[in-house]
């Protein structure tokens, strides 16, 4: 019940706690002053003519809907969590009478859980790799030959010379076990092989779990693993795992053994102890800010000793810009690697790295993460250390980055924005022509009651705030696009009807809800502009959709002559 409620509320957009223009934290004395104060403002007795006096009728019987359902506790809390629906359901335990507040959002959580572990057992949570490595050393290396032997010089010999592909599954089996299929296949220079994973995770309580792995592959053989997580302290965990690879060449036994601690609220500290065919004691610090994510590693083994030093910087973007850069030294000689990451849509993420050291040469890697999938692209540039190739690698992706973003990504945006908003305004047609008749009903027994002012002459009747106009939309400003126009309503009466003791206040939330409103650019910001006199001076204001409003207050002032 409680699922196919949810799809309802989507369909669900009046907001009492808007009607009414009060706080969703209002003080029962904040909800009957705001409700005593519109069934003045609407009250159907105030009115002779029949069609006015309906109108103001249906603003009257709104506001006293919403009122009684937030000034009762039980009501206000079941309307705080489902909406207006969840005041329609009938028979449902969460509505008994006699529950306080807290019961009820107790009632929630549990079907909230009880949901959870429905969606859970349809879940399956796909992860996949594919990786393919290509070979252009020829592109670099090949000017350092002797070109008599090529007859024309020949054409640079470019070949994919690996491929890697990784999937796995998750198969939810309870509320604590998991099951996780996984396998992979890989070819290096024609020749390769495969893998196939099955993992079984229990959750024993909310301080560990556990883990069995059985896989089988076409090389290494048979292989049989456990791993065990387990929180210590509330700062400090321990993961302890071991197995055994069955091999052509016997048994061949691991282990390790990692322990990590929160050194402050922005640094881990890790330990890591592996023993088997590749041995090494590893000592890391990681340091991750909100712009910063810093990693000093240190690693001591049998076969592959190194240190190794990374930073990274995050842009406070909306496309979420990161530059990165890594030193690694050791046995196997040294690695410089620099690069950046950029959110290019939202759910896809690119990146370029140039690695370069010796003696492994140049290579350009490219990422590109698209939800839960993810493609590699090492290109290897040359073997030795160019500055052709590293001018070539830093420079030829950024290019084509720009390109591409400018000529495809950008263009292709707009289009399905505009696409979407289309759809979303020919799916609410018929809710905003209905809103738009409300609102137009608010506004017409009050502006024909009230007598403000009479606007053909400006002649103020009222001392005090007066709003002499009021545009509720969007706007076009300097910035804006050519084809793009001004998208808004008149909302001076509406808001004047609002004005207490020469005060406007409006809370902070969409002023969509408010009596006379409605919302004419779907899908579009939206911003409240403002035309005010007050003692005899006129102000200005713009403030935005959601963001509270209060005046008077000291803004723009207008000479009064203009």
């Amino acid at each position: 019940m409680a699922a196919s409620l949810d799809d309802d509320l989507e369909l669900d957009n009046q907001d009492y706690y808007s009607l009414l223009n009060v706080r969703k934290e209002a003080t029962q004395d904040e909800l009957k002053a705001s409700y005593r104060r519109l069934c003045m403002l609407y009250h159907p007795d105030k009115h002779r003519d029949p069609e006015l006096k309906q109108q103001a009728e249906q603003l009257f019987n709104q506001v006293h809907q919403a009122y009684e359902v937030l000034s009762d506790p039980q009501s206000r809390a079941i309307y705080d969590i489902f909406g207006k629906k969840g005041l329609e359901v009938e028979g449902w335990e969460v509505v008994e009478r006699k529950r306080t507040p807290a019961e009820i959002r107790e009632e929630y959580e549990r079907l909230q859980r009880d949901r959870d572990e429905r969606r859970l057992q349809q879940r399956t949570n796909p992860k996949g790799t594919i990786s393919v490595g290509v070979d252009a050393t020829d592109l670099f290396d090949r000017y350092d030959e002797d070109f008599e032997e090529m007859p024309g010089g020949g054409l640079p010999h470019v070949e994919i010379n690996k491929m890697h592909i990784s999937q796995s599954i998750e198969a939810p089996l309870t509320n604590k076990d998991t099951a996780v299929l996984s396998g992979s296949l890989s070819t290096h220079n024609g020749t390769g092989g495969g893998n196939i994973n099955v993992v079984v995770r229990r959750v024993t309580s909310a301080k560990g779990w556990g883990e069995v792995e059985v896989g089988a592959g076409d090389i290494l053989g048979p292989l049989f693993g456990v791993k065990v997580f387990r929180n210590l302290t509330a700062r400090c965990f321990l993961t302890a795992q071991c197995g055994v690879q069955f091999s052509p060449r016997g048994m061949r036994p691991s282990c390790s053994l990692m322990t990590a601690r929160h050194l402050d609220h922005n640094t881990m500290g890790y330990l890591q102890w592996r023993w088997g065919p590749n041995s090494a004691m590893t000592t890391s610090l990681v340091r991750d800010t909100k712009t910063t994510h810093c990693t000093l590693a240190l690693q001591l083994g049998v076969l592959n000793s190194y240190l190794m030093m990374s930073y990274q910087y995050k842009f406070q973007d909306e496309d979420q810009t990161k530059v990165k850069g890594s030193l690694k030294t050791g046995w196997f000689g040294t690695v410089v690697e620099y690069g950046a990451e950029r959110k290019i849509s939202r759910h896809s993420v690119l990146s370029a790295t140039v690695s370069m050291g010796i003696p492994q040469g140049v290579t350009l890697k490219i990422r590109l993460s698209r939800a839960s999938q993810t493609y590699l692209f090492p290109i290897h540039l040359t073997d030795q250390l160019l500055p052709s190739a590293v001018f070539y690698a830093t420079v030829g992706p950024l290019l084509l980055y720009v390109a591409v973003h400018r000529l495809i990504v950008i263009p292709y945006t707009r289009a399905q924005k505009r696409e979407d908003l289309e759809l979303q305004r020919i799916s609410s047609a018929t809710d905003i022509a209905k809103k738009k008749q409300e609102a137009e009903s608010a506004v017409s027994p009050v502006n024909r009651g009230m007598r403000l002012y009479n606007p053909h002459h400006r002649v103020f009747l009222l001392p005090g705030l007066i709003i002499l106009n009021a545009w509720y939309g969007k706007f076009v400003t300097d910035t804006s696009q050519k084809q793009e126009r001004a998208q808004v309503i008149d909302v001076t009466v509406p808001l004047q009807c609002m004005v207490k003791d020469s005060k406007l206040c409006l809370t902070e939330a969409s002023k969509v809800g408010l009596p006379g409103f409605y919302d004419p650019c779907v899908g579009e910001e939206k911003s409240l502009k403002l035309l005010y006199q007050f003692r005899g001076v006129l102000h200005q204001v713009l403030s935005a959709d959601c963001e509270a409003l209060r005046i008077p207050k000291q803004s723009h002032r207008i000479d009064a002559e203009s």
